[in-house]
């Protein structure tokens, strides 16, 4: 366990991080590789195919071409499900099948440097795959703003607002028992009803206040604001919060459960 040897405050979340990165080397190419999959058939689906039926027929959504619309909306939406993934069985398998926080833990690594360098490990994965995505929603015209590059922050800001909460939740349980539950009643939901597809005015006015605490919901607002250069400076600056203060709340309740579960 953490001694008087562990290494100072953030050298140690590093560290870890540069474990997962070593094990990440092996399995890179598929990676990569999904990650320009994705996004291909996610806009070719939606915002060519679909996109070009929306375009025809009522002139694009909320003044812009349906690819433009929805491009950003399906950047941030597929890092909010990759990380919500990536925060379940990936650390039920190091918690509990392999055992490998435990591991970790029994060097001069702290529990919290665990949990940091997991989840600083997972942000950096979900900067690379934005950015492919961006990449290949450039290309096909859904990124009409140079400013569009900043959707990658908001992309990591969406998956880390996701995998704070969710990390610490799992260190808690001892099966997977609830996370199909997880992905279907609440992950899939806020996948389409964010704003990711459709504006959200044309959502019931019940559920308009369970997108506005989504951080789903932010995310897309500062991705679409990014890629078509409209955002303001208020605004960004209020998503940012709302996503600050999941990343924050959900990093902090980590940092026990992780102590709590790594400590003997």
């Amino acid at each position: 366990m953490a001694t008087t040897t562990a290494p100072p405050p953030g050298i140690g979340l590093v560290r870890y991080a540069r474990r997962e990165a070593q094990v990440w080397r092996l399995l890179w190419r598929g990676s990569v590789f999904s990650g320009f999959v994705t996004p291909l058939m996610f806009l070719g689906a939606m915002g060519l195919g679909l996109g070009e039926l929306v375009d025809e027929r009522s002139g694009g959504v909320a003044g812009l071409d349906y690819i433009v619309f929805v491009a950003p909306g399906l950047l941030v939406a597929s890092a909010a499900q990759n990380a919500a993934a990536w925060s379940l069985w990936p650390v039920m398998g190091g918690m509990k099948w392999m055992r490998v926080f435990h591991a970790a833990a029994a060097t001069p690594l702290r529990p919290s440097d665990v949990y940091g360098g997991f989840i600083a490990w997972q942000a950096a994965l979900t900067a690379l795959q934005a950015a492919l995505f961006l990449t290949v929603a450039a290309i096909l015209g859904g990124v009409p703003s140079p400013w569009g590059v900043l959707a990658i922050g908001a992309a990591v800001l969406c998956g880390l607002a996701f995998m704070a909460p969710l990390v610490a939740y799992t260190a808690t349980r001892d099966d997977d028992s609830t996370f199909p539950v997880i992905m279907r009643l609440v992950v899939l939901p806020l996948f389409l009803f964010s704003g990711t597809f459709f504006p959200l005015d044309q959502l019931p006015g019940a559920l308009r206040p369970i997108a506005w605490v989504s951080p789903l919901w932010h995310a897309v607002e500062l991705a679409r604001g990014a890629t078509t250069g409209s955002i303001g400076l208020g605004a960004a600056m209020l998503h940012i919060t709302v996503l600050g203060a999941y990343i924050a709340v959900g990093w902090a309740v980590g940092v026990r459960t992780f102590t709590r579960r790594l400590t003997p």
